[in-house]
């Protein structure tokens, strides 16, 4: 009967996916959402476990429903008349929030069940089945705390946050234009006496983030740079903070203080003032033109047209790619923990560690 099922949802879905891309209206939505909604959630209550992971999958597909509901009227119809990147961004954004609770369902149950395979025979020759045992408790407890810390971080509120953001973001033209004061161009300059520039990786707590770190299963999920060790000319793409546009913003200490557990890590990097002064006059004409913020992540990044459309670790290796000063190659879906992990050949040096609890 779960095979029915899931055959069932497949076929529904290819034919709502199609749907959603050719038609797009609000009455397709709406159909496709509760249909996906409504067969999940028979898969759920007829697939064997623990009464506690089904409450929460029934618990989280809801959620997913209202929140799809919520976006039908708000981001995915909004507005009369759109150019033709927003109109098929709007489409594609509909597909992928149709499939969300797939997903999310998907995640759970990679993460409830990995621990049921052995590796093979050849592997486990020599391994006592008390050491098998421990091993196997040992993971149960990891996923388990994965899970919980899932839970957190997909609540409601932290979903419906980052949905009402969408509404002010724009990943194929600028919306963010000379949002820099002319005062910060000038404390960059004066810092340029520094011998390094400062790399960022920072938690800081956000929904956005709190999301992302369900994915990428990391728990620094932005980046920045700094002229100074201050960190009085902290610089990245980010939301704007409902006061500025998404795109290329200044950021002081307390936007990253998003949670009572939000944390810094600084890193310098040796680099002159010649490569500093190619940095600053590359934000000065990213500020002039204008920017938006690279919602779409890795998957979308228009160089030719659009090259200021960039999310936070984009930017930051953009800007060490124009000084000369990267130290690992970008293969096209660089997270901000690269900038950390990939220093093969130790060119940062850590500084200082900034928490705010």
């Amino acid at each position: 009967m779960q095979n029915k099922i899931l055959a069932i949802l497949k076929t529904l879905f290819i034919v709502l996916s199609i749907g959603v891309l050719l038609i797009s209206n609000s009455a397709l939505f709406m159909l496709a959402f509760a249909v996906i909604y409504i067969l999940l959630i028979v898969r759920t209550i007829m697939t064997p476990g623990r009464r506690n992971m089904r409450r929460y999958l029934v618990s989280a597909y809801t959620c997913i429903l209202i929140l799809q509901v919520y976006m039908i009227e708000t981001v995915l119809q909004s507005g009369t008349e759109l150019g033709v990147p927003e109109f098929i961004f709007r489409r594609v954004l509909g597909l992928v929030i149709m499939c969300l609770p797939i997903l999310v369902g998907k995640f759970v149950a990679s993460v409830k069940y990995t621990h049921y395979y052995l590796s093979p025979t050849d592997e486990t020759v020599g391994i006592g089945i008390s050491e098998l045992l421990n091993n196997a408790a040992l993971e149960i407890k990891h996923k388990a705390e994965i899970i919980g810390e899932s839970k957190k971080k997909l609540c409601f509120k932290n979903v419906s946050a980052f949905a009402m953001d969408l509404t002010r973001h724009n990943p194929f033209r600028y919306v963010n234009q000379s949002s820099l004061p002319d005062e910060y161009f000038t404390n960059a300059r004066n810092s340029f006496s520094d011998p390094n520039i400062y790399i960022i990786i920072s938690k800081t707590g956000s929904p956005p983030s709190e999301i992302l770190s369900v994915f990428t299963q990391k728990q620094y999920n932005h980046a920045s740079l700094s002229f100074d060790k201050k960190l009085q000319t902290t610089i990245s793409y980010n939301g704007g903070e409902k006061v500025f546009s998404p795109g290329l913003n200044m950021e002081l200490l307390e936007f990253f203080r998003k949670s009572p557990d939000a944390k810094l890590m600084v890193y310098s990097l040796p680099c002159t003032a010649e490569q500093k002064e190619k940095m600053l006059m590359r934000i000065e004409k990213i500020n002039r033109e204008g920017s938006a913020y690279n919602i779409l992540g890795f998957s979308v990044r228009n160089r030719k047209k659009k090259p200021n459309i960039l999310y936070c670790t984009q930017f930051v290796y953009s800007m060490l790619d124009d000084a000369g000063l990267t130290y690992f190659s970008d293969n096209g879906k660089i997270k901000p923990t690269d900038l950390v992990e990939l220093d093969y050949y130790r060119k940062l040096k850590f500084e200082l560690e900034i928490t705010f609890g």
